[in-house]
């Protein structure tokens, strides 16, 4: 069972097809043809692998807890949990880059240096372009217009962009545990090291790395709009044990308001989710889920998180 490569660079039509068989099988596709500069992703790695080089006390410089409620900067090894767990992982927070706010995930970024700030920034507009070509995929594969997404959801979305290293672990199995994206949709660049693992019919798929292409995947809130007929398809990354591994997420989603209801129809599944919960059930805007989220994911910030003016 192998994971599909999409280009880009085909007719619209082709595209949308292909999105989605993808989506209605894995849930996971890799694309090619997506326009984003190599020696802007070049850049990307060697700054991030510089940056995760320093020592801890140079990285805390730009904690998570310096960003606020704008929810971003550098994490250590064990600050984030999937499933109540830690990872074995450290990490940089970014998002779009905006003005102080009193609105949690939005504001401005904490950076390095002005060169990283300048990469991950020209880097965060190109995926964001990526991210608007996608959906337009997605909402042709659906019979939709092309802009319905645009419309509803993502004119102005969400972005939200992680850096993730794996530090070598030993006997540990797991860098990150088995668990679906909780957004809209995840373009993922990967280092060459691998590791990426996705659950198809009840089997794990090796996602390995292929030069030029990025890894895209539905998140819950795709599973939801579409009523169940696109599922969030579970994965986990396997722990490294003489190597780091760099990974480069970023996450699509809908605007902070919109209220997210589905397409159609839900398409009743017998099948249960990973973790017991029904994304189907959520009420309310995007905003409102995803504050949910993140205090699951980082107790320690909740309380910068709750309680914000709306």
């Amino acid at each position: 069972m192998s994971i599909s490569v999409i280009d880009m660079r085909a007719e619209p039509a082709k595209v949308a097809a292909e999105i989605g068989e993808a989506c209605r099988t894995h849930g996971f596709f890799y694309i090619t043809g997506h326009g984003v500069d190599e020696d802007l992703q070049a850049r990307l790695e060697q700054q991030s692998r510089e940056f995760f080089a320093k020592d801890v006390e140079d990285k805390m410089r730009i904690r998570m807890r310096l960003g606020g409620r704008a929810w971003r900067g550098y994490f250590p090894v064990g600050d984030e949990l999937t499933s109540d767990k830690p990872d074995r992982k450290e990490g940089l927070y970014f998002g779009a880059e905006l003005p102080p706010s009193d609105r949690p995930l939005h504001g401005p970024n904490l950076f390095p240096d002005e060169d990283f700030r300048q990469t991950v920034l020209a880097y965060m507009d190109a995926l964001t372009n990526v991210g608007h070509a996608l959906m337009r995929g997605i909402a042709l594969s659906l019979d939709l217009d092309s802009e319905y997404f645009a419309e509803r959801y993502t004119r102005d979305p969400l972005i939200l962009f992680r850096i993730f290293n794996y530090p070598p672990g030993g006997d540990e199995a797991w860098g990150v545990g088995e668990h679906t994206d909780y957004g809209l949709l995840t373009i993922l660049k990967q280092d060459h090291h691998g590791g990426l693992q996705v659950k198809s019919q009840d089997t794990w798929i090796d996602a390995e790395p292929i030069p030029g292409t990025f890894v895209c995947n539905i998140g819950d809130m795709l599973d939801r709009l579409t009523g169940g007929l696109y599922r969030s398809t579970p994965h986990r990354v396997v722990g490294t044990r003489d190597h780091d591994r760099l990974s480069w997420p970023f996450f699509f989603d809908p605007n902070f308001d919109a209220d997210v209801r589905a397409v159609g129809q839900r398409v009743l599944s017998t099948e249960p989710r990973w973790d017991g919960a029904n994304v189907h059930d959520f009420e309310g805007t995007y905003g409102d889920y995803l504050m949910a989220k993140v205090a699951k994911v980082f107790p320690q910030l909740t309380e910068k998180v709750q309680d914000f003016p709306r």
